[in-house]
Order: structure tokens, then C-alpha cells, then sequence
């Protein structure tokens, strides 16, 4: 479901939800400040605050002018980057949607849990509509083989740097 439609949906439940929402919406989704949407919205940041807090309800003006701005990221065709990694690495994944230059585009989960399924995976991604596939070197290559849409690696320093600290640790008993 596209924002604007999450958002109009909520409206129609409580102030507070409304809230919620926009919240979500504009801190995760949209990756801005309430002072950056309000700009972008024209709207002022303290109704921003408060609609946000859930202690006041929008107006039909203040909503026109939210669901227009979040619209001006949206796409038609809900364009969206597949992501196929094991679940353990997609359950750090804390965004659905980010805002990059200036559109809003849908980032979708595919869950593999071996160098077959995430080839398989690649192929439905491909199927589903994808407009490009992030995944693990030791797929990647393979990856582009078979599939038409551009292919981007996953490099993890920071984690790799984790692990083989952790491993050492455990390998290796600190010397007294």
C-alpha cells in the first residue's frame, strides 16, 4: 500500500493513529525532518507537531496538502529494489521505503537460505517487477547471468570485522 493511501486510510480511524502514521511516514519512509516536510508541504511545522502528537485533527486543506507531497514521491508503478539474503540479514532491514532523490521507492524482501534459493529468488524478483536486485557476492555474479535488471553486491565490512572478532574470542581464550 503506498503511503498516501496508508495515510488516508488511518485519517479515517483516529487522530492518533493519523499520527502515527505520518510519523512513520515522514521519519522512516520519506527519511526527513517535520521541519523538512512542512516545507515541502507548506505547511507550518507546530500544525506538523501536532497532528503528528494526535492532538489535532487535519483539516481537509492541511490533508490535501500532506497526501500531495507524499504523492510527489510515489510512483505509479510502485518501483521497488529486491533484497535476497538470508533471513537473518533481511530482519535488520528497518525501512520498506526510502526516499532517494527525490522518489520514494519500495524495497522488497526475498529470503534465501541457500545459493539455490537466492538464484530462484532473482528470477521471481525479475518476474515480480523489480527494477534492481541487492545481493551476496557469492551470488551475484551468477545473478547477472540470468537476469536483466542491474545486480548490486552486498559488502559487509562492519559485520565481517564482527564476526571475526567474535570468532577469535571464542577460538582463542584470553591469556591471563
Amino acid at each position: 500500500m503506498k503511503p498516501s493511501e496508508e495515510l488516508m486510510n488511518a485519517v479515517i480511524v483516529s487522530d492518533e493513529l493519523f499520527g502515527n502514521v505520518l510519523y512513520r511516514i515522514i521519519r522512516h519512509d520519506l527519511n526527513m525532518t517535520a521541519a523538512d516536510f512542512a516545507k515541502e508541504a507548506e505547511i507550518p511545522l507546530s500544525t506538523i507537531y501536532k497532528l503528528r502528537a494526535g492532538t489535532r485533527s487535519p483539516n481537509i486543506k492541511n490533508l490535501r496538502q500532506i497526501i500531495k507531497t507524499l504523492k510527489k514521491y510515489e510512483t505509479e508503478s510502485e518501483e521497488y529494489i529486491a533484497v535476497i539474503a538470508a533471513g537473518m540479514v533481511l530482519d535488520t532491514i528497518t525501512e520498506t521505503r526510502r526516499k532517494i532523490d527525490d522518489r520514494l521507492i519500495m524495497i522488497k524482501e526475498y529470503p534465501a537460505s541457500s545459493i539455490e534459493d537466492a538464484i530462484i529468488a532473482s528470477v521471481y524478483a525479475e518476474r515480480d517487477g523489480a527494477k534492481a536486485i541487492v545481493c551476496a557476492p557469492i551470488v551475484s555474479r551468477t545473478v547477472e547471468k540470468i537476469v536483466t535488471i542491474p545486480v548490486v553486491s552486498i559488502f559487509p565490512k562492519e559485520s565481517m570485522n564482527i564476526a571475526i572478532e567474535s570468532a577469535v574470542k571464542k577460538t582463542f581464550p584470553k591469556k591471563k
